[in-house]
């Protein structure tokens, strides 16, 4: 029988670690070494257990996910990575890809399709060129856009729906700022990475407002959800049970986390 493969898990939302250690632990061919909760315990894990597999998150606390891969890129052992992210940018893909990430997946995800990168990546060993750590067939996860065929209107009815049934008032005027901010997210990824720069900006000038007023009016519409919204449709619309101890999501996670996976 051949070893099983050695993983590391790093993420700061501890209830999906916990489904993930279910997961993972109810594998006979992968044994589960840690788990992290922020990048400089990561490090600390990866470099004492030495893993095949390194599952981590990119957005932690102390030491992001991009922190840890630029750490490990010219280490002569490092483990192969699978990234998790609610993030879609292009330009954020483009440099996990530059540090040697091996597959980049999407917030939220199927646990059978990340065991079988998890295989794929067991089954590829990683060898020692001029460049640092590589593989012969590292392949990276791309995200799925939305069809083109999907119109403005069908959108806005869509994220109308979602954020209607977790449970945001339709009456406060962060529910229509959030509509939009989801909707434009999903036609321009890139607006996630500029969202104070770019996308306040876009709501307030639609609705003849101040950037400022329309951040603060997105984020009271998200307090409400969380607050006081179906944290049950929230757990089923995620894939797994949201983190309550963490605290609430910031609003560019949480506007990136819906996009995201409406575009699925």
């Amino acid at each position: 029988m051949n070893k099983p493969i050695r993983i590391v898990i790093a993420d700061d939302n501890r209830e999906l670690i916990e489904v993930l250690k279910s997961y993972l632990q109810s594998q006979d061919d992968m044994q589960l070494l840690g788990v992290a909760y922020h990048g400089n315990e990561a490090l600390e894990v990866i470099y004492r257990e030495l893993p095949d597999v390194l599952v981590l998150d990119i957005i932690m606390p102390h030491l992001d996910g991009i922190g840890v891969l630029e750490k490990l890129q010219f280490e002569k052992q490092r483990p192969r990575v699978i990234v998790l992210s609610a993030f879609g940018q292009e330009a954020i893909i483009q440099r996990i890809v530059s540090l040697g990430a091996d597959y980049y997946m999407l917030k939220p995800f199927d646990l059978d399709t990340l065991g079988k990168r998890i295989r794929q990546l067991g089954d590829e060993p990683m060898y020692i060129s001029s460049f640092g750590m590589s593989s012969p067939q590292s392949t990276i996860a791309q995200a799925v856009d939305m069809p083109a065929k999907s119109t403005v209107k069908n959108l806005e009815e869509e994220v109308t729906k979602v954020i209607y049934q977790m449970g945001v008032p339709a009456h406060v005027k962060g529910y229509q700022y959030l509509r939009d901010a989801i909707v434009s997210v999903i036609q321009e990824v890139s607006l996630i990475g500029a969202v104070t720069k770019e996308l306040y900006p876009l709501i307030a000038d639609k609705y003849q407002t101040t950037p400022t007023r329309a951040e603060r009016a997105i984020r009271h519409a998200i307090e409400l959800a969380w607050d006081r919204g179906n944290i049950d449709f929230i757990n089923k619309f995620f894939g797994y049970s949201i983190n309550t101890e963490r605290g609430k999501p910031t609003s560019s996670e949480f506007i990136a986390m819906v996009a995201e996976k409406l575009r699925m």
